[in-house]
């Protein structure tokens, strides 16, 4: 999903007005600023593959529309920075458990052509993103606006299933082929899912807090939706 899996720690807000960061005020930090870093660390990572993704674009059109994309990400990565900050948490610090198992996702996943650049982006963010709305239920306003607010949108997805339904068009035999890059894609994604679930205490009690997110049906419902993306994209599950 990356290509370049660095960012510069000074993008999250390293220093804050100029202060150093042991500096900062002490203050009450929600258990929620996990699921803030976790989205936070995903947009950003969005940015970068898809800056790098597009030069496997076929043409300047779909390669203007993959970096018209990659702004909305980084624009994302500010406003759920911001809110970090706001909360008193270093946006860097909130990110970092989240840097390994997400970074191995996209380093096992790296798209070889343009036809798998959108099936990943179709298919791997749209079951990332599923994951996060179940989550997102749990947390409070106004960050369960800001979250919802800033995963994919429609246009995003209908952007990716149109690119793979033209592809499989051109050439039939390319739908056996992303069929088996999706399952590929969704075994790695619930398999990091599962990992920052199991280490990262924080957001699995945010998760089960107060039965709103049902926990047992969860995964059963990721899938079901995999199955239906995979359908409208023409490709067998």
């Amino acid at each position: 999903m990356v290509l370049t899996g660095h960012h510069n720690s000074m993008i999250g807000g390293g220093r804050r007005g100029g202060r150093a960061r042991d500096s900062l005020p002490l203050v009450s930090v929600p258990a929620y600023a996990d699921l803030l870093g976790l989205v936070a660390f995903g947009e950003l990572l969005a940015f970068e593959r898809m800056a790098g993704d597009a030069r496997l674009a076929p043409d300047l059109s779909r390669r203007a529309a993959l970096n018209e994309m990659a702004a909305a990400e980084i624009a994302n990565y500010r406003r759920l920075a911001d809110r970090l900050t706001a909360l008193g948490v270093l946006p860097e610090e909130a990110m970092a458990p989240y840097v390994e198992p997400l970074q191995a996702y996209h380093d096992s996943t790296e798209p070889r052509d343009w036809a798998e650049v959108v099936t990943k982006a179709y298919v791997g963010d749209a079951i990332t993103d599923d994951f996060v709305r179940e989550i997102a239920d749990a947390l409070a306003e106004p960050d369960r606006a800001l979250v919802l607010d800033v995963l994919h949108d429609s246009r995003y997805a209908d952007f990716a299933a149109e690119e793979i339904r033209v592809a499989v068009a051109d050439d039939p035999r390319v739908a056996g082929r992303l069929s088996m890059w999706a399952r590929r894609l969704v075994g790695e994604a619930l398999s990091q899912a599962g990992r920052v679930a199991a280490e990262r205490a924080a957001l699995t009690a945010l998760i089960a807090r107060d039965g709103r997110v049902d926990v047992a049906g969860l995964f059963g419902r990721l899938t079901s939706a995999h199955t239906a993306r995979m359908v409208a994209a023409g490709l067998n599950n």
